[in-house]
């Protein structure tokens, strides 16, 4: 009778605990797609970068021709907050409404750039590729933790890196899909991406 108890006693504690959990979660609305060397599963990998879960993040160093984790969900309208760390000669980025989720690139989806070394630097870490170029003085990211907060709503797209607003324009010309994170050159490390739907 008394393990009955107990065995109960503890049913009764976790089934609080999740409803705890879910109603925290219910309330801010994030969802964690990557937490440390977690979350892949929730990602398609697109191209042979060597995607692997090392240093407490999601990491690539190497492959040939670029590399996405592609979200397996489309997104309309959503926050995104992505921590990253970029060597210095990093070539990545935040694709965002991807039309393909098989074929990533700057002309379908929108590009958050992450490239310190980009021949054109108006388009460099901070801006959005082909549709709005990073002011002075631009931002870098390489070899140090930044955040990406993205926010997409209707044709209302903000961009913040490190707390600053790098882009801040209205553009209609992809309205909903999947997003992905890069690797093109250098080393690539995401610790955290969470995403919440507007």
């Amino acid at each position: 009778m008394r393990a009955n108890h107990r065995l109960y006693t503890l049913a009764s504690l976790f089934c609080l605990l999740l409803a705890t959990s879910l109603s925290h979660a219910a309330e801010d609305g994030w969802v964690t797609l990557i937490d440390g060397t977690e979350g892949m599963d929730n990602f398609d990998i697109v191209g042979n970068a060597n995607w692997s879960g090392e240093f407490n993040a999601v990491q690539a160093t190497e492959g040939s021709g670029a590399s996405f984790l592609v979200s397996k969900q489309s997104y309309s309208d959503f926050t995104l907050r992505v921590e990253f760390w970029a060597s210095p000669d990093a070539n990545s980025g935040i694709f965002l409404r991807c039309q393909d989720p098989s074929t990533i690139n700057d002309r379908n989806c929108y590009e958050a750039n992450i490239f310190d070394q980009r021949p054109d630097p108006s388009f460099g870490t901070g801006g959005i590729v082909h549709i709005a170029p990073v002011a002075e003085p631009r931002p870098t990211a390489g070899n140090k933790w930044s955040v990406y907060v993205i926010t997409l709503e209707g044709d209302h797209l903000l961009v913040q890196l490190n707390g600053k607003t790098t882009v801040d324009v209205q553009d209609q010309l992809f309205s909903d899909g999947p997003f992905a994170l890069q690797w093109g050159r250098g080393a690539l490390r995401f610790r955290k991406v969470v995403i919440k739907e507007l």
